[in-house]
């Protein structure tokens, strides 16, 4: 089974990835770009319970988003790096930034949602799915992870 180490900037949050991802985003909305400072975010869906901390645990910031649901990006408390985010207040789930990870080529996108906001001189990949907003998780997931998914729903 692949796992996948990463952390923050200055080396307090240190974190393992217990296995794959269930999906890799690629989010092109307004607020990851404002949040990030970048075109986009890449964000690995994984259950919480597959995250194994190595250093310090991140710190719960809560971001105001367009949708008014909470949203929650956990940083290192002392270099401010956003290791993961928590949409909803799904405490089953997090959305690892894929970018912290030591080897952040690790992991590409499988999807590329919100594509309407996306910034006009972003090119997307040939071949990779691609939103204008959200799509159907039935039919963009893996049946794997569709799996892993609904066993993390029930409290898996």
């Amino acid at each position: 089974m692949a796992t996948f180490e990463g952390g923050c900037a200055c080396g307090a949050v240190r974190y393992r990835l217990a296995s794959e991802p269930m999906i890799v985003h690629c989010c092109h909305c307004t607020d990851c770009q404002q949040q990030t400072g970048g075109g986009f975010a890449v964000n690995a869906l994984i259950e919480t319970n597959r995250i194994e901390m190595l250093g310090e645990t991140p710190v719960a910031i809560s971001m105001p988003t367009e949708s008014g649901r909470p949203h929650d990006i956990h940083r290192c408390a002392k270099c401010q790096v956003a290791v993961w985010s928590d949409y909803g207040r799904r405490p089953a789930l997090r959305f690892v930034r894929a970018t912290t990870l030591d080897k952040p080529h690790a992991l590409s996108p499988d999807v590329h949602i919100f594509t309407r906001s996306k910034l006009p001189w972003v090119g997307l990949p040939p071949g990779v799915p691609a939103f204008d907003v959200y799509y159907d998780v039935a039919e963009v997931w893996r049946p794997e992870s569709l799996a892993r998914r609904e066993a993390m729903l029930a409290g898996g």
